[in-house]
Order: structure tokens, then C-alpha cells, then sequence
């Protein structure tokens, strides 16, 4: 979340750059300075009523001595009066306090300079191609019908076992998972990443950590017996891991990956877009993530975009870099840049990461810190990006590969699946 520094420092120009995210903050902003305004006056009352206590109570042993008795007695008085005074005061304070942090979660972070204007999908700028299209045959078909075809994924038999949303992987099919999770994860510890193997369910102190709540709730899986929440994506239990946590400026940048299965509820989500791998209730996915100081963060972001290139080039497929414009961020991105491959039989770019900066905002909820050079401790960066989510390059390598004779593999993956062609 916001700071209250930021806030209060910065009114006109947070406004002004939440407006790039379509976001009308200042109503939000202007209640944030008002109970602030009344936290700070009621503290400074709450110190100079303690400033009389600790004078008065100093008088109160020397009157006694003095014999001066009925003196003393109105000392213990004005002393019982500041304290109740101050058990009221501490209660505003607490108030105050309670009703900031309600509103700065509802705040979305700060959007970078260079995030362009824009109201949605249609006003993301390109910013990168590569790979080449390909030509199919004729009869070419779609992923969801080569699955049928080559018995590779049952999405009925998801249906039967839990709903829609929940695909079966078979033979060839499950194999390419695992390889794909593999090659993945290989290719992140040879980058430095260190693998971690997280928890699938959450609490709700790590979903407000990493931002998932208040503002997705509607979108995560909730256990309500135990209120605990089937995680959307390995970011947040790994990020997590450093909530409430100080690292020494040496150590970073913390660089960690982690495969995990995601859960998402997809809320209203209809229509062509969702047919077959092309949006799931369950899926796998590889995560990149990382913490760092404010002056490293940006280059941090570029190496992480440059080793999601990487990857999409290792398995021969089209794919371009989109930079988020400001109404098709997420809410606790600073800057986001989404890579899409091109789909064949579909015709049609199909996401497969997103890559993002969150600045401090994660870290102002999480209370990640490290210690400067002076020893002070300050706020961290974080960032993640998918690296890679598995449907859609599924999606994408059946579709782009296919021929009359089968499914040809890409060479990078031959090694994982130990066959170079589905047949």
C-alpha cells in the first residue's frame, strides 16, 4: 500500500498518477489526510499530557515531605485526570489509525512515469516481436480438438471429477506438463534463482501481504472451515516468506522461483476466450521473483524481461512484449509488461507472463525491509513475473507445431519429454 508520506507529501500528484490507472483517488486521499491530520494532533496531546505526568509525579514525593499534603492530593489528581484524559485519546489515536489502514488498502499503487495512458487491452503499446509466425496446413486444428485427437488432455472428464475449469492431462499430455515444469525451473537455478517449493494454501495476513486481498477475494478460492486461500500464483507465499522480515543490503537481489499449481475463480469469464487451455480454474505455472533496493529494482525488471525472451525463444514460438497501459494494470503493479505468444490455429495472442515492478507497495503491507548503508532500515522493491504459465504454451506449441504427420517438439524440450514427436 501507499505510504502516508507519499500521501501527505504528494496530495495533487497521486492523484494525478492514479488517474492513469482510471482510478479517481481523491476522495480516498483527502480522508487519509484528514484522520491522519487528527492521528498526529491526537499524539502530539498524548505526548505533552505524558511530558505533565512525568513532571507532575516528579512534584508529588517533594510535597508529600513538605508536609505539604492537600497540594500533593490535587498532584495525584491532575495526574488521574491526564491519564484518563490519555486512555481517551490513545482510543481516537487507535481510531484514527484503524481507519487509514482501511482506506490506503483499498488505494491502488502508484503507476510509473512511463506507463502509457490507455483504458484497456486495446492500448497497450508493443514494445518487441520475434519468432515467426507459422503457416499451417489446410486441416489444421485447434489445441482443444488436437487433444481429443492425440488423447493428450480430457477436458470432459475435468468436468465429471471436479467442473469446467479443471482439465485431465494424458500420456503425451501429462508428460509435456512435467517437461515443461522442468525446463522451467532448470532454466531459472541456471539464472540464479533459488528454487523454493511453497504452501498452496495461504492465510489471509499473506493474501493482504502481496495485495490478493481485499482487492481479489472474489477471485481466490477461500476454505472457509479454516480461512485459509488456495493460492492464484506462487508469488504470494513465496513473497511472503519476507513479510516482516530485514535483509542486509548485501544480500540482495533475493532471486527465488517456484513451480506451484494456481487457483483461480475466473469470475465472469464467458464466451470463445475460455474454450479449451485458454483460461482455467487450475493450472501450473513457474515463478520468478525477486526483492531488491529502490535503485536497483528497474534493472531487476529489464534482466527478468530479457530471461522471459529467453525463454519463448528457446521453444521456437512467436511472441511479442506488450508495456501495460495505465487501465489494464493490476492493482498493486507499478509497471507490467505482458508477453503473448501467437496462437496459429486460433489466430489470435494468448498470454503466457506477466512481468511487474510493485515498487514498495507489497513491501509497505509486507513490512519488508532492508538496512541501508547507514544502517537505516528502509521499504524494499519486489517483483515477479511467470516464468512461464503452462496453458497456454501448451496451447500454443500443439497449435504452432502440428503437421499431417503429427506434433513435432521443440529441440529445447526433447531432452524433458524423451520424444520429439506426438504422433
Amino acid at each position: 500500500m501507499l505510504t502516508i508520506k507519499t500521501i501527505t507529501e504528494n496530495r495533487d500528484e497521486v492523484i494525478r498518477r492514479l488517474a492513469v490507472k482510471k482510478f479517481d483517488a481523491t476522495a480516498y486521499i483527502d480522508k487519509v489526510i484528514e484522520w491522519d491530520t487528527l492521528r498526529r494532533n491526537t499524539q502530539s496531546a498524548l505526548d505533552a499530557n505524558l511530558a505533565e505526568i512525568n513532571n507532575v509525579s516528579k512534584k508529588i514525593g517533594g510535597l508529600m515531605k513538605e508536609g505539604k499534603k492537600e497540594e500533593a492530593e490535587a498532584a495525584k489528581a491532575r495526574v488521574s485526570e491526564l491519564k484518563e484524559a490519555s486512555k481517551k485519546q490513545d482510543a481516537v489515536k487507535e481510531d484514527a489509525e484503524k481507519r487509514i489502514h482501511e482506506i490506503l488498502v483499498l488505494i491502488p499503487n502508484l503507476p510509473h512515469d512511463s506507463v502509457p495512458e490507455g483504458k484497456g487491452a486495446e492500448d497497450n503499446v508493443c514494445e518487441k516481436m520475434g519468432g515467426v509466425i507459422p503457416t499451417l496446413y489446410k486441416d489444421a486444428l485447434p489445441h482443444w480438438d488436437l487433444a481429443k485427437k492425440y488423447n493428450l488432455i480430457d477436458f470432459e472428464l475435468g468436468v465429471k471429477i471436479t467442473g469446467a475449469g479443471f482439465p485431465v492431462y494424458i500420456g503425451q499430455g501429462a508428460r509435456l506438463q512435467r517437461a515443461l515444469i522442468d525446463f522451467f525451473l532448470d532454466n531459472a537455478s541456471e539464472a540464479g534463482y533459488t528454487e523454493i517449493q511453497p504452501p498452496y494454501v495461504i492465510n489471509a495476513d499473506s493474501g493482504y501481504g502481496t495485495g490478493q486481498l481485499p482487492d481479489k477475494e472474489g477471485q481466490m478460492y477461500h476454505c472457509g472451515l479454516d480461512d485459509l486461500y488456495l493460492i492464484p500464483t506462487a508469488e504470494v507465499p513465496v513473497t511472503n516468506i519476507y513479510r516482516d522480515v530485514i535483509l542486509d543490503k548485501d544480500s540482495l537481489p533475493v532471486k527465488n522461483t517456484a513451480y506451484s499449481a494456481c487457483f483461480r475463480r475466473e469470475a465472469g469469464s464467458y464466451g470463445k476466450d475460455v474454450r479449451g487451455l485458454n483460461r482455467l480454474h487450475q493450472f501450473d505455472k513457474v515463478e520468478i521473483v525477486r526483492i531488491d533496493t529502490p535503485e536497483h529494482s528497474y534493472q531487476s525488471l529489464q534482466e527478468m524481461v530479457d530471461y522471459v525472451e529467453s525463454l519463448v525463444e528457446k521453444l521456437e514460438l512467436p511472441w511479442r512484449i506488450l508495456r501495460l497501459c495505465g487501465g489494464d494494470m493490476s492493482f498493486t503493479s507499478s509497471l507490467t509488461f505482458d508477453f503473448e505468444v501467437f496462437s496459429a490455429a486460433q489466430e489470435r495472442w494468448l498470454e503466457v507472463s506477466s512481468v511487474s515492478n510493485f515498487e514498495n507497495y507489497q513491501a509497505n503491507r509486507l513490512k519488508c525491509r532492508y538496512r541501508d548503508d547507514l544502517k537505516k532500515t528502509r521499504l524494499c522493491h519486489t517483483l515477479n513475473g511467470s516464468a512461464l504459465a503452462l496453458p497456454r504454451i501448451m496451447a500454443a506449441l500443439l497449435e504452432n507445431n502440428q503437421s499431417p504427420e503429427g506434433i513435432s517438439i521443440p529441440k529445447a524440450l526433447v531432452p524433458y519429454t524423451r520424444f520429439d514427436m506426438i504422433k
